[in-house]
């Protein structure tokens, strides 16, 4: 009977999923089901928010929709192929990778580089499309932090890293963040920020050493602002925060239009495509920033709040693949993707309802984007290769 049920599940694709020693069985299917459901929500949302618009589209109002379905289906094989790579390789190439994604970010400093929405933070290929450096600039400090703290505990022999090698982690950090800063994209670096500081809390980093970070890190802020560091645009969208009320006409206009968008839409939305401020184009950059905003009005708050319950399912599927990982390499590597991924979303959802200021970061997965999708979506594989290696059979 066992023989025949054996033979039963090599013969059936179905089967061999459930069979434990089959690698798809390893994998984390409601993080990977959830992030497909975000990912096809947020082609809608796209869809929505670009198809009436002739000025965004070109003439063509299933552009957007069919660019995010390709980034998708991109990011969807790269999370596949990451998925079944072994991460614990990336510890050796991590400088590499690191200097790599410094490279690449350093065209934006470049005549190389355009300028969209004030930030000089774009690499034009042609036909539409262009690519983000500062996006894959995420998972490669997430990638050597891990490496970096992860050995400093190895070589220390102790339950947190040491001041060298925390104040090296920091330099990890500011690096990439003053050449963001440069371009004038201020949301990647508080993203760089959680990630760093996450990373450290996960190292066993003294919550007075923390405490201290944070009180420098807030002096640097007060700095910035106080010298006048920050371009004008950046500076509004502060005060804009600071006083909702503030020129609903000028520099409050993104935050008034979004708030207005989502109170519409009530408990259930006016419907897919049926949203009266969607449909007019009065939110700037639905279909990037601000696309949590179509979710409010046309799906309302249960639809709104299932694209947010979406996002705690893979929040809370990676920690748990933090929580069972071998090493910690590894714990911090998860830890990094997870700490980006909630931050990233809790600050483009807040900015959209006033309760964090306006940084310009996609919403992970919902938001158009080749950039930002092919990096999340690489991230996910990570956490999917950390999942399967824990669920891997023992030999002995």
């Amino acid at each position: 009977m066992r023989t025949s049920l054996v033979r039963a599940r090599s013969r059936h694709p179905v089967l061999r999923m459930l069979d434990h020693s089959s690698p798809l069985w390893r994998l984390d299917w409601p993080m990977l089901w959830s992030v497909v459901a975000l990912g096809v929500t947020g082609g809608l949302l796209t869809w929505s928010a670009t198809f009436q618009r002739q000025d965004v589209n070109g003439a063509d109002p299933h552009t957007y929709l069919k660019r995010h379905l390709l980034n998708l289906l991109i990011g969807l094989l790269l999370c596949a192929v990451l998925s079944f790579v072994d991460h614990r390789r990336l510890r050796g190439y991590a400088p590499v990778l690191y200097g790599v994604a410094l490279l690449f970010l350093a065209t934006v400093l470049t005549p190389l580089a355009s300028t969209i929405n004030g930030a000089h933070s774009w690499i034009e290929l042609g036909g539409g499309f262009s690519l983000q450096p500062s996006e894959f600039t995420k998972p490669a400090l997430v990638v050597m932090l891990a490496a970096l703290l992860a050995e400093a505990r190895d070589l220390r022999h102790a339950e947190a890293p040491g001041t060298r090698q925390t104040l090296a982690a920091l330099a990890l950090f500011a690096v990439p963040a003053v050449v963001i800063m440069a371009s004038h994209e201020l949301g990647t670096s508080l993203v760089l920020a959680a990630i760093t500081a996450g990373m450290l809390f996960a190292s066993g980093v003294r919550t007075r050493t923390l405490a201290v970070l944070a009180g420098l890190a807030g002096a640097v802020v007060a700095a910035v602002l106080g010298l006048r560091l920050l371009s004008a645009y950046q500076i509004n969208r502060f005060a804009a925060f600071a006083d909702p009320q503030l020129d609903p006409g000028g520099v409050g206009y993104n935050t008034h239009q979004a708030r207005i968008a989502i109170g519409a839409g009530g408990l259930a939305g006016q419907g897919l495509f049926h949203g009266n401020q969607t449909n007019g184009g009065f939110v700037p950059e639905q279909q990037t920033d601000f696309v949590f905003t179509v979710a409010g009005e046309e799906l309302g708050f249960l639809g709104a709040g299932l694209v947010i319950a979406l996002v705690g399912v893979v929040l809370w599927r990676g920690l748990l693949i933090a929580r069972r990982a071998g090493d910690m390499f590894t714990t911090l590597l998860a830890v990094g993707v997870v700490c980006w991924l909630a931050f990233q979303s809790f600050e483009n959802i807040g900015m959209t309802l006033g309760i964090m200021p306006v940084a310009g970061i996609p919403l992970p997965f919902v938001s158009y984007g080749g950039s930002s999708m092919f990096a999340v979506c690489g991230a996910v594989g990570l956490l999917q290769s950390i999942r399967a290696d824990s669920r891997r059979p023992r030999s002995g």
